[in-house]
């Protein structure tokens, strides 16, 4: 499955006001530290441009999970949450792999956030290191009636 095309598909050209400036946060940070950091250095430098922007965010939210009607702590963290509306995924890895994509596209679903942005910080220029990653619909088993 190509999570990237399935989530982005006719919407990789949208852009929304939050999301850039989030992005112009990512940047500056990026480009004052550079690549080859560990991931909780950008996400506390983050943090702070978030809050010199003057937006709303809190970090390592727990993302629960429903199961059969039980709200579960499996220990899912979101690496940032902007204005309860955006996921922040921060990674320092060579290279994004179909991993990290599922993983966000799974801290989305469950609490049903419109949009995830997937932020690399070891690459040479902070673009090559962006994805913005759009949710599809929900994956519903069929009912034992239609069986």
């Amino acid at each position: 499955m190509d999570l990237n095309k399935e989530c982005s598909e006719g919407r990789e050209g949208e852009r929304d006001p939050l999301t850039q400036k989030v992005i112009g946060c990512a940047i500056e940070v990026h480009r004052t530290l550079g690549p080859g950091l560990l991931e909780s250095t950008y996400q506390q430098c983050l943090a702070h441009e978030l809050l010199l922007a003057g937006i709303q965010f809190r970090i390592q939210v727990p993302i629960s999970v429903d199961y059969k009607g039980v709200t579960l702590d499996c220990g899912y963290r979101a690496d940032i949450l902007i204005e309860d509306e955006l996921i922040v995924e921060l990674k320092a890895v060579e290279q994004i792999l179909s991993v990290h994509e599922a993983q966000l596209i799974t801290y989305m679903r469950l609490p049903e956030m419109p949009t995830g942005l997937l932020l690399n910080f070891n690459v040479r220029y902070l673009k090559d290191g962006i994805r913005r990653l759009f949710p599809t619909p929900t994956f519903s088993p069929p009912s034992p009636s239609s069986l």
